[in-house]
């Protein structure tokens, strides 16, 4: 298993790749720019939460482009 993203990672405006509620479980991501950090935490076992700019509400999986 490969460790998700923290807080400090995800920035404002920054591609990342989320599993949507809709798609939970399903291991289908979206990719879209952070509009707004919802995870107070610098932490969580299942993955930030984010919205995009889409409007579109996940947890951060992935950042392309940088290993995990």
């Amino acid at each position: 298993m490969y460790s998700l993203p923290t807080n400090s990672q995800i920035k404002i405006g920054m591609t990342v790749l989320i599993e949507s509620k809709y798609d939970q479980g399903t291991g289908k991501l979206t990719e879209g720019i952070v509009a707004e950090k919802l995870t107070p935490g610098e932490y969580h076992p299942y993955g930030i939460m984010v919205r995009l700019d889409d409007g579109t509400k996940g947890r951060v999986k992935e950042i392309p482009g940088e290993s995990s």
